[in-house]
């Protein structure tokens, strides 16, 4: 029996998937972050890493023929040449960076996705300011070190990952003016997504009853594993994420990048990924409604019958797409008499407004949308799901699989087969 081996870093936890070859889930482990006590960032990520192997049962360890792992993205680390960190990581959403804008803005081109408080590069030219930059040698991303921890080589990425570094992944190579900054630590080296790197480390493989010819390939991020989960394939079809925030990402033949509304596209083999996420979301309805109340004022609702309740629904003021506007302040009234009327208006908005994020994304140039698929806790809301489909005027269904470390584990299994490999 050959099995593959994904692994997701998300904000609140680390899980494994193990799938075989028909893509059918044999082993599912969960480890979950306590954000209270975090003190040592990479040594939890490691702890975590292998408490996950350990977790898998022994006789399936022994049938996976590959391991990939995706992390968050821009989350980064600075490392020492024998890959220890030589300073605590820096998360996705650390925006410290804000302060070198300025000289980023001097470098790279107009518009550019690296043009951002929270992009990789911002951060390592934040981080090259502190007292221990002097003792890196390596700047790598959070998949990029979970994966060498496996496989030993140092400096290995891939071109998710590197996306918000800087690096080109239409010419997939980095960029004149990126190299003009002349950072003196390595940057990685870049890869496909997928693409098998090495064996894994013979004595991990020994110790915790793996193949000695298991292979590690390069990751992707857990946006991308989440999308790779789903049914989504063709160009027109796309996920929405209805997680605490509204997240659209459209597959597309053309590449669509607009720093205004914070659209960017990653490439998926001859495809790109484009799209945006919106700060409304189901964070807005769980200000209002408990998940117990939203399930039962649901079903009261009428999903083809149209709102004319017009809301903008934000926790604070501020859009970034599909509008942006930093001082955009939440539109929350008119308050209707019954509960039913207002969660029916809310539903109808944050509706309207993917429609609006796809409409962004068509309109600027990316496919038109056929088909959408729903990953996030607000998926499995079926008046919501129709709601949702009167309005996008294409079917909208959920997603079969959603979770990340089954979309790495994917990735896994057919990187080697994409590579020749058994």
């Amino acid at each position: 029996m050959s099995l593959y081996l994904g692994i997701d870093f998300g904000t609140s936890g680390a899980r494994a998937t193990v799938i075989d070859k028909e893509t059918c889930t044999q082993f599912e482990g969960r480890y979950p972050f306590d954000m209270l006590k975090a003190f040592d960032l990479a040594h939890d990520w490691k702890n975590a890493l292998f408490t996950l192997l350990e977790g898998i049962p022994r006789e399936l360890r022994q049938e996976v023929r590959a391991i990939a792992i995706n992390g968050t993205s821009s989350t980064v680390l600075l490392c020492d040449s024998e890959g220890q960190p030589v300073d605590t990581p820096l998360l996705y959403n650390d925006a410290r960076g804000s302060v070198v804008m300025n000289e980023l803005k001097a470098v790279a081109p107009p518009n550019h996705t690296v043009l951002s408080a929270t992009s990789s590069l911002t951060k390592l030219l934040w981080m090259s300011q502190l007292p221990s930059f002097t003792e890196a040698t390596y700047f790598l991303h959070q998949a990029d070190w979970l994966a060498f921890l496996l496989h030993g080589q140092l400096g290995i990425s891939d071109y998710h990952n590197a996306l918000k570094l800087g690096y080109d992944v239409e010419k997939l190579e980095y960029p004149d003016w990126l190299k003009q900054l002349q950072i003196p630590v390595r940057l990685p080296k870049v890869i496909a997504p997928g693409t098998p790197i090495v064996e894994l480390r013979a004595d991990i493989a020994d110790k915790l009853g793996f193949r000695r010819d298991c292979l590690v390939c390069a990751g992707t991020t857990d946006s991308i594993a989440a999308f790779l989960a789903s049914d989504a394939t063709l160009p027109g079809e796309a996920v929405t994420s209805l997680g605490s925030t509204l997240v659209l990402k459209l597959l597309s033949r053309t590449r669509v990048d607009d720093a205004r509304y914070g659209i960017y596209s990653h490439r998926l083999g001859d495809l790109w990924l484009t799209g945006g996420a919106s700060n409304t979301g189901g964070a807005v309805l769980k200000q209002f409604f408990t998940t117990e109340e939203l399930e039962s004022l649901s079903q009261e609702i009428d999903g083809l019958k149209a709102s004319q309740l017009d809301y903008y629904p934000l926790l604070k003021p501020g859009e970034r797409f599909p509008m942006n506007d930093p001082n955009l302040s939440p539109r929350l009234e008119p308050r209707p008499d019954t509960q039913v009327e207002f969660l029916h208006g809310l539903l109808e908005s944050i509706a309207r407004i993917e429609a609006r994020g796809y409409e962004l994304l068509q309109d600027l140039g990316a496919d038109k949308l056929t088909r959408v698929y729903t990953a996030g806790g607000g998926a499995g809301n079926r008046v919501w799901r129709i709601i949702r489909g009167r309005l996008l005027q294409v079917p909208v269904e959920c997603s079969v699989n959603a979770e990340a470390a089954f979309g790495t584990a994917l990735l896994a299994m057919r990187g080697i087969s994409s590579f020749g490999k058994p």
